[in-house]
């Protein structure tokens, strides 16, 4: 796998045209009352240990590629994502460092050397815990959906826009924790991740994000 594709795949990764769900616009009260709650959320976040379901949709295929895995983030910025199936490979963000382990074949990363890769990094965090309303980089819309909210995002810098056309996060309606991210790519193509299972500050060890 290339560190296109697992920026590609954990950019968020993320995270969505929910088909099927009704979308209705935030006011604008409405939205700034969402994005307090949002943030209030991210900033007592500490830990998060959650399962993930990333199901890949390419428009060429005619199945889509599933796999599982456990997302394991501790702050301010440490994530760490380990796919169990179909393969096992790990990707952890730390201290400014990418460490990529496909099946036993191991590279590092120098995020801080690359702006790209350092923006990306940042927009994985972020969208993990959902606190990325970032108006200088994105043209943001609102929408209250079933038993949620969704968020779509549309990136202004020209290079990201290479990667992704635009991503868009779900939310809890009872939390407002990231239910889901979705990636788009410009082909149409997208990732979706599902969370379940996630536990809130609970003790992380720094020896888990070891490569």
């Amino acid at each position: 796998m290339t560190i296109k594709n697992h920026f590609l795949i954990l950019a968020f990764t993320v995270l969505s045209v929910f088909n099927g769900i009704s979308q209705t616009k935030l006011s604008a009260s409405e939205q700034t009352k969402f994005k307090a709650k949002v943030q209030k959320t991210a900033q007592n976040t500490q830990t998060i240990v959650s399962d993930f379901v990333q199901t890949k949709h390419i428009s060429v295929l005619d199945n889509e590629i599933t796999s599982e895995g456990k997302l394991v983030f501790k702050a301010p910025d440490f994530v760490k994502w380990e796919y169990l199936k179909p393969y096992q490979n790990t990707a952890i963000f730390k201290d400014d460092q990418l460490l990529v382990n496909n099946e036993g074949k191991r590279q590092n990363i120098d995020l801080g050397a690359n702006k790209m890769f350092r923006s990306l990094n940042s927009l994985i965090v972020n969208s993990i815990k959902g606190d990325m309303f970032d108006e200088s980089q994105f043209d943001l819309e609102y929408f209250k959906v079933d038993q949620g909210y969704l968020v779509k995002f549309v990136p202004k810098d020209k290079r990201l826009k290479k990667f992704m056309a635009s991503f868009e996060l779900k939310f809890s309606g009872t939390t407002t924790e990231v239910d889901e991210v979705k990636l788009i790519e410009p082909n149409d193509d997208y990732t979706l991740i599902t969370f379940q299972n996630r536990k809130l500050n609970t003790t992380v060890s720094n020896s888990a994000f070891k490569n």
